[in-house]
């Protein structure tokens, strides 16, 4: 056989792999850079965990359950999800509603309704994605840029998920619900003297949070963000822990398992909300730089997705869901390294946590959906 002969046999493999995931309506790049983070969180967070196989079973099997439902939540056509969109919000915030009423407490906070025997799981994590195709929802089925009125209802949206998530209490949860729906309505189009107003407009909000929403606990994170050495043995603990352990780490680390930080449980929720000042400890400046590098093809991929996308709706939703999972990231790291207040964010696919998994991979099969049926939507 030539080599001609061999390029045109490589090139129809390639091709008949690509028809095949086309069909199956996966996209290969997201695919390969979920796995990839899927199969390295679970070394991390052995390690995070102090080798607890319990946890890394747990993790395995969410990872596990959210490729099948990014995988089934693929099939459908963006337009069929619309449809569904406006029962979907009303079902959330139903659900924020029993929370409310009779929901599961633990650690000081009502977010969960538990079902014994059956399942305990988190209403907010499911808003995470319903917020963001609300408002794609409701925007794609008037002119952009969007009018004030539009703009007002689509706020009043956002704003009532928001209080029930605040109120449980979850701070951060609640300001990620916000989030994914304000992007929403940034990519549809808003003047910039609107921005200017709601930017100003945030400052008396905050003002008011500050003394009739925020709880003492969540005040002094705010303290302890602006000076943690304030309180050492306190408040502060946290942090300072968590930027020697970063620090700590150098350019290459101390080594995969050999993390004294986390090992002799100076940093506190090592395999949640601090994962990656285990990472940063372990595989140091090297390590945090290769995940970072994933992260970004990632969020890459789904700005992709988002020009390409050949309807309204999925455009403002892949937009939505693709800015969403960028402040995940950006939350997470920056608390943890202290440039930003600790407010209880997971970093994504790294830390421990089921129901945050499962609801990540969900958002992903969305843009996968949007992405891979794009031809059906252009024959039809």
């Amino acid at each position: 056989m030539s080599s001609f002969d061999r390029t045109i046999s490589t090139e129809d493999v390639l091709k008949r792999r690509s028809s095949l995931l086309q069909r199956m309506h996966i996209d290969g790049w997201l695919l390969l850079i979920l796995l990839l983070l899927g199969v390295g969180s679970l070394f991390v967070l052995y390690s995070a965990s102090g080798r607890h196989w319990d946890l890394l079973a747990k993790q395995a099997s969410s990872f596990g359950i959210g490729v099948v439902a990014m995988i089934v939540i693929a099939q459908f056509e963006p337009r069929f999800m619309a449809r569904w969109v406006p029962l979907a919000y009303v079902i959330g915030v139903s659900l924020l509603l029993v929370v409310e009423v009779m929901g599961h407490t633990a650690m000081g906070a009502t977010r969960w309704i538990n079902i014994p025997g059956v399942i305990r799981f988190q209403p907010s994590e499911l808003m995470k994605i319903i917020m963001p195709a609300t408002i794609a929802w409701y925007l794609s089925r008037h002119n952009l840029p969007p009018r004030l009125k539009h703009v007002v209802i689509s706020l009043a949206l956002i704003v009532v998920p928001f209080a029930l998530i605040a109120k449980q209490p979850d701070l951060g949860t609640s300001l990620l619900i916000l989030a994914s729906g304000a992007f929403v309505i940034f990519i549809a189009g808003l003047p910039w003297r609107w921005m200017l107003g709601a930017i100003a407009a945030s400052v008396p909000v905050a003002v008011g949070m500050w003394y009739f929403i925020l709880h003492d606990y969540q005040k002094r994170r705010v303290h302890t963000f602006l000076d943690p050495e304030s309180d050492p043995l306190g408040s502060g603990w946290n942090i300072i822990q968590s930027k020697a352990a970063i620090g700590s780490g150098g350019v290459f680390g101390k080594g995969w398992l050999l993390g004294t930080q986390s090992h002799l449980d100076f940093l506190p929720e090592s395999h949640t909300d601090f994962i990656i000042a285990v990472l940063s400890e372990e595989l140091g400046l090297v390590g945090v730089s290769l995940l970072l590098l994933v992260y970004l093809l990632l969020i890459a991929r789904g700005l992709v997705i988002t020009v390409q996308a050949q309807t309204l709706f999925g455009k403002l939703l892949a937009g939505g869901l693709t800015m969403t999972f960028f402040v995940y990231v950006f939350i997470n790291i920056g608390m943890v390294s202290g440039l930003l207040p600790v407010v209880g964010v997971p970093l994504p696919f790294i830390s421990y946590g089921g129901t945050h998994m499962v609801t990540l991979l969900s958002s992903f099969g969305i843009l996968m959906a949007i992405q891979t049926h794009r031809k059906w939507i252009a024959q039809a």
